[in-house]
This record gives structure tokens, C-alpha cells and sequence, in this order.
């Protein structure tokens, strides 16, 4: 007969459960770059800066319900809310050479057919890794190659291309 198993949400699993969806709650909302007063605020006090607090804290469990909410709150899926598997490594992955950084404020102006299969191939990255920051995405080798067919460059001309069109990320220099 198979053991069965009861929950206890106090236990060692459970406690260490709690810290790791505080942290992604915690990294989501640092990359949205708001406090946690801000939290409060914009959410019509909907979510106190305490209570999230202690959610980003592990010290107290959120509920499916309010977690779906909290991500509402957000604008990102409710997955992304939750900790990774981080046994999916790709050890494949080729260095990028020379970053190429895609300004996403930028892309967001422009118009067309290109542009539009642009953004959204590169808010699927953005979801697949967990990065909502908003406004620049790096991009890698792999994806290189269907940026380049989206734009209807070369791979070894995408850099170029991309700041042809404006949406090359370069930071200000300041000496």
C-alpha cells in the first residue's frame, strides 16, 4: 500500500515553496520598478504593502485567487509568478559574440506587418524568460536568425539592420 501523504503548510517544502514564489513576486515587481507602497497604491489598497511584503518574504502563503490577481495587477501571465524549474538549462547555447540589445520602446512606434511579428516574437522571449522589464531585450544567437527573417536581413547584418531601422539599443556614453 502506497503511503498516503497529508499537507501541512508548515512544512519544510511548503515554508521553502512560500520563499520562492516571494521571490519571483519580489523580482517581477523590482523589474516593474515600483515599491511596495507603489503596490499599494496603484492597487486601490487591493494588495497592502505589508501583506506583499511578507508574501516576498515567504512568511505568508498566497492563494491561488489573489496570486491570479496579483498577476493581473502586473500585466504578466500567472506562471511567470511562479519559481522555475531550473533543470532546463540549454548547455547548447552559442555566446553572442557582440550583444545586440533591441530598444522595445522604440519598436513599439513603429507600424507595419515586420514590425508588429518583431514585437511579438519578442514578447514571447520576454515571457519565456521571465524578463518584463519593458524596455530593452537582449537578444541571443538563436534568435538572431528569425529576427533576420522577419526583417529580411542576413544573420550577419541584423545588428546593422536594427539600427538602421532605430531600434538598436545603445547605451549613453558618459565620460
Amino acid at each position: 500500500m502506497a503511503e498516503e501523504r497529508t499537507f501541512d503548510e508548515h512544512d519544510a517544502e511548503s515554508l521553502a515553496f512560500n520563499v520562492q514564489v516571494g521571490e519571483r513576486l519580489r523580482s517581477i515587481r523590482r523589474q516593474k520598478k515600483m515599491s511596495l507602497q507603489d503596490v499599494e497604491l496603484q492597487s486601490h489598497e487591493e494588495f497592502k504593502a505589508s501583506v506583499v511584503g511578507a508574501y516576498e518574504r515567504g512568511e505568508r502563503a498566497i492563494s491561488l485567487p489573489r496570486l491570479r490577481r496579483l498577476a493581473t495587477f502586473y500585466a504578466v501571465a500567472i506562471e511567470q509568478l511562479l519559481p522555475r524549474d531550473d533543470s532546463t538549462g540549454d548547455a547548447s547555447a552559442v555566446v553572442v559574440s557582440e550583444k545586440i540589445v533591441i530598444d522595445l520602446q522604440k519598436l513599439a512606434m513603429l507600424k507595419g506587418q515586420e514590425f508588429d511579428m518583431l514585437s511579438r516574437f519578442l514578447s514571447l522571449i520576454q515571457v519565456q524568460r521571465g524578463d518584463f522589464n519593458g524596455k530593452v531585450l537582449t537578444v541571443r544567437n538563436d534568435d538572431i536568425r528569425a529576427i533576420a527573417a522577419m526583417i529580411n536581413a542576413p544573420t550577419d547584418d541584423v545588428g546593422k539592420r536594427l539600427e538602421s531601422l532605430g531600434i538598436l539599443f545603445k547605451p549613453s556614453q558618459s565620460n
